[in-house]
């Protein structure tokens, strides 16, 4: 057996209490939300962030969660409102006692989006916008060191930590971006990121998750530009019972969707009968507790 899997099998023997946090439901427009960004908690400590759109800092801080306990970032693609607080975590993270490296995951490039380790180098590197930070990528940095893991777009899984990590490449325009599955301790967790699902990827990935976070963006009657970007209400509802989840949460929620509630779970529900989220910045769902 590798000794990497025995050294995490405590955390997978002992880990009791498992919660969501949506700290950002909104996106990219100026609003009282968040933008993309997600934690999950485990026995009491945030232990994965998920995207890190505008105000997912803040919301950090007004959660009561600490760097030194994350686990990984995981970034679904480098649109602005899933990923421009990263460096503000960072520099926040040399004034914590953290010191072990903190993975950060993400996909390959395209056209004008880097892949993910060529954006942590446009970042921090001798020729990145913050290069008094270039330590952080070295293996001795004054603080703790980010080490990006490049995934590509077919479906994979990794363990990190103790948790199961399944990713697929997802439909998003020409945007390269990725979904993925959380399994801790039996329970499933997917978070789709921004996609229109075109192609069932999502659905094989999401198989009998137990909570799944679609990202409504769109309303039904979008246009066709919008559709080729993210999932329609309709489409969220198909995806949902062909994957068999028991509990759908709707965030990223756009001003071209709220008030219409109503109309997208009359669409939603056209396909599936089980438990619908509204999703609200700082907003807690118990996962597992014991």
């Amino acid at each position: 057996m590798p000794l990497l899997f025995l050294l995490l099998l405590p955390l997978l023997a002992f880990a009791q209490n498992i919660t969501l946090q949506i700290l950002g439901s909104g996106g990219p427009e100026i609003s009282d939300r968040a933008s993309s960004s997600y934690l999950i908690w485990i026995d009491g400590k945030a232990r994965v962030l998920v995207d890190a759109g505008g105000g997912s800092f803040l919301r950090f801080g007004q959660s009561g969660a600490k760097i030194e306990d994350l686990q990984l970032i995981a970034i679904t693609h480098l649109h602005i409102d899933h990923s421009v607080d990263l460096p503000a975590f960072m520099k926040a993270g040399y004034f914590t006692p953290r010191t072990k490296p903190l993975p950060l995951l993400g996909t390959v490039g395209k056209g004008d989006f880097p892949d993910i380790v060529t954006f942590t180098q446009r970042l921090f590197g001798k020729q990145g916008a913050y290069a008094y930070m270039q330590d952080i990528l070295t293996p001795y940095p004054d603080s703790f060191r980010l080490k990006p893991f490049l995934l590509d777009q077919h479906p994979r899984t990794i363990t990190i930590t103790g948790i199961k990590i399944s990713t697929v490449g997802v439909n998003h325009g020409s945007v390269p971006a990725i979904a993925y599955a959380f399994e801790i301790e039996g329970k499933k967790i997917v978070f789709t990121g921004d996609t229109s699902a075109q192609s069932n990827h999502i659905i094989r990935l999401a198989q009998n998750a137990d909570y799944f976070i679609a990202h409504h963006a769109i309303p039904q009657t979008t246009g066709s530009i919008a559709k080729t970007l993210h999932m329609t209400p309709e489409r969220i509802g198909v995806i949902v019972q062909k994957a068999h989840v028991k509990n759908l949460i709707l965030s990223h929620r756009m001003k071209r969707t709220l008030g219409h509630e109503p109309q997208s779970e009359a669409e939603i529900r056209k396909a599936f009968r089980g438990n619908i989220i509204w999703a609200e910045d700082l907003m807690k769902i118990v996962i597992q507790e014991h």
